[in-house]
C-alpha cells in the first residue's frame, strides 16, 4: 500500500508539470528549433517494481518504489537505443504463507533496449515500444539462518517496454511507461548453488520527466 501511495504522489506531481511549463511552451514553440533531429534524451523518475507471480508455492515477494533513470540515443527520429536502470535498490519483503515475513532482499535492474517511437517528434503524444536485455542484481538478502543463508544470483533475460511521451515543449517531456522483465534467479544456500531457480518476472511501472538535446 505504501508503494502504491508513493507512486500515486509521483504521478500527481507529474501531472502538474505541463501546467507549470504551459506559459513557456507558447514562446518556446515559436522560438526554439524543431524537436526533429535531436539525438539524445535523458529521463528521471520513479517506478514501482512488482513480481507478476509468486516465485514458489507458498512464497510471496512484495513490490517497492525506487528512483529510475534512462539515457537514449536516437539513430533516427523514430529509432532509439536506451540504457535504463534503477538509481537505487528496490527493497522487497519476502513472505511465506505459513510464517508471514521471513526476510528481505534488494534488487537493482539495468537494461539496454532498442525502441521504436511512433509518429513525428513534434506530436504532443508519442507512444513507443522496445525490446532488449536486462540484468538484475540481488543483494542484502536476509533470508534463512547463518548456517543456511539463502541468496539469489543475478537474474538475466529479456525486457519488453511500452510507454508514451507527452511533449511539453521542444526540450521537455513527461513519460509514463511499463516494462516486463523475464528471467530467473538462481538460488544459493550457504554460498553454494542449489541448481534451483526462482521465477519472479516483475512488472516495472513508472513515470518521469525528460529532456532532449
Amino acid at each position: 500500500m505504501t508503494s502504491i501511495r508513493t507512486l500515486t504522489i509521483a504521478l500527481a506531481s507529474l501531472m502538474v508539470v505541463p501546467a507549470a511549463f504551459a506559459q513557456d511552451t507558447s514562446t518556446d514553440t515559436a522560438s526554439s528549433s524543431s524537436t526533429s533531429g535531436k539525438r539524445f534524451a535523458v529521463v528521471g523518475g520513479a517506478a514501482i517494481l512488482k513480481p507478476d507471480r509468486d516465485p514458489a508455492p507458498g512464497l510471496k515477494i512484495d513490490g517497492d518504489v525506487a528512483p529510475v533513470i534512462s539515457a537514449s540515443w536516437y539513430a533516427t527520429d523514430n529509432i532509439a537505443v536506451e540504457l535504463w536502470g534503477a538509481a537505487d535498490k528496490f527493497n522487497h519483503r519476502v513472505k511465506a504463507d505459513s510464517a508471514g515475513k521471513i526476510g528481505t532482499v534488494d534488487q537493482q535492474p539495468i537494461a539496454l533496449s532498442g525502441q521504436y517511437h511512433f509518429g513525428t517528434p513534434d506530436k504532443v503524444m508519442r507512444p513507443f515500444v522496445g525490446l532488449g536485455y536486462y540484468e538484475s542484481n540481488f543483494s542484502n538478502e536476509s533470508i534463512g539462518t547463518d548456517d543456511a543463508h539463502v541468496g539469489l544470483e543475478t537474474a538475466k533475460g529479456a525486457i519488453a517496454t511500452a510507454g508514451v511521451d507527452f511533449n511539453i515543449n521542444q526540450t521537455w517531456f513527461a513519460r509514463a511507461d511499463a516494462r516486463y522483465l523475464k528471467g530467473d534467479a538462481g538460488v544459493r544456500v550457504a554460498g553454494q548453488g542449489t541448481g534451483e531457480e526462482l521465477t519472479i518476472d516483475p512488472w516495472v511501472v513508472g513515470v518521469g520527466i525528460g529532456a532532449r538535446f
